[in-house]
């Protein structure tokens, strides 16, 4: 039998590919009482201090509770409360546990939130972000100086002990997503020089259906050069790719804007300037791109939602193999009743 279930959206990148960014913008779209948003990164098993004294990186599988994290994910998934670990990033240390009851929309962001097929299964919409290394340098480097208390010398380090990890367990979440979102400057522009108008390449997947854009293409209308939809591969598999120009003209975006507005009819219609915010460094700048890039993961979000009797529930593998691995009815069965005076 369905019910009604919350609906589960993984954002999955890199440290500083900007996963709290995009979430917080589509928190602002769909609205503070209805969303609760989860870090996978407070499932690690060691802090700082720890984690230096073992030569471990917080990348690594073996420095995270794996196995809870699904279970954590599975109950999520079927909209019950999970007691879930705090890692404060500000201090490097694991802090008290917070109980969570999931509202109607739960995002997950982290480093491993689909790493495995388990936890996989668990989410509605998936997405990878993956902006060029040279660029994620520069935003990690401004904002653990910033916010972290590291120096450049520190940070410049860690980017280098961690780049295999970085390697093989981050990247290879990729083609597990649903949506690609990889933020760039324009060739000619340097990293440290990058500002609020970055463009956006969004790699549209089949694995879920996207909103209908074909006036991009169908000829309609003006072509345009700063909003372009165009098919093509993506690790071997045919993907839309949605590139929108940082610099896209008013009339463009907002047209995109209304498009996608129309498939939304249950979310008040809000300006742009209303989400698409990041921080850089202590100012907050706007990204015409970036909320085009939040609205469009929000219509996926709303459109599960509405369509979420259709949906059935994902086994619940990771409770079971867990059961499996441990007998417990055999062991229990076997057992003979013990007296108060055993006890």
């Amino acid at each position: 039998m369905n019910r009604k279930r919350p609906i589960i959206l993984a954002i999955v990148g890199d440290s500083a590919a900007g996963k709290s960014t995009l979430a917080n913008g589509l928190v602002r779209l769909l609205g503070e009482d209805r969303v609760t948003v989860i870090c996978t990164d407070d499932y690690h098993k060691y802090d700082r201090k720890e984690r230096a004294e073992l030569g471990i990186t917080a990348l690594h599988p073996d420095c995270n509770y794996l196995d809870v994290m699904q279970l954590h994910m599975e109950r999520l998934h079927y909209g019950q409360p999970i007691l879930k670990p705090v890692y404060d990033h500000d201090s490097g240390t694991l802090t008290r546990p917070e109980y969570i009851v999931p509202k109607e929309f739960v995002i997950v962001e982290g480093l491993l939130g689909f790493s495995s097929p388990v936890l996989e299964q668990f989410y509605d919409v998936k997405v990878f972000l993956d902006p060029p290394e040279d660029l994620r340098a520069v935003w990690k480097l401004k904002r653990d100086t910033a916010k972290r208390g590291y120096t450049i010398e520190e940070v410049k380090a860690e980017m280098k002990k961690r780049e295999p990890d970085t390697q093989a367990y981050i990247r290879p979440q990729r083609k597990r997503a649903d949506i690609v979102v990889r933020f760039h400057p324009d060739e000619c522009v340097e990293p440290e020089q990058a500002g609020p108008n970055l463009n956006v390449q969004l790699v549209l997947r089949p694995t879920i259906p996207h909103p209908d854009l074909t006036y991009l293409v169908d000829g309609t209308h003006q072509p345009s050069t700063d909003i372009q939809l165009r098919l093509g591969r993506d690790e071997g598999r045919p993907v839309d790719f949605l590139e929108i120009a940082g610099n896209v003209r008013a009339d463009n975006a907002t047209k995109l804007e209304n498009t996608i507005w129309q498939h939304l009819p249950d979310l008040r219609p809000m300006r742009d300037d209303e989400f698409g915010d990041y921080q850089d460094r202590m100012e907050v700048k706007h990204s015409h791109p970036l909320a085009l890039a939040q609205l469009l993961i929000t219509y996926h979000l709303l459109r599960k939602y509405s369509n979420i009797s259709e949906i059935p529930m994902a086994r619940p593998v990771a409770a079971l193999s867990r059961l499996q691995a441990t007998p417990l009815a055999g062991s229990l069965s076997s057992c003979p009743p013990q007296s108060h005076k055993s006890r």
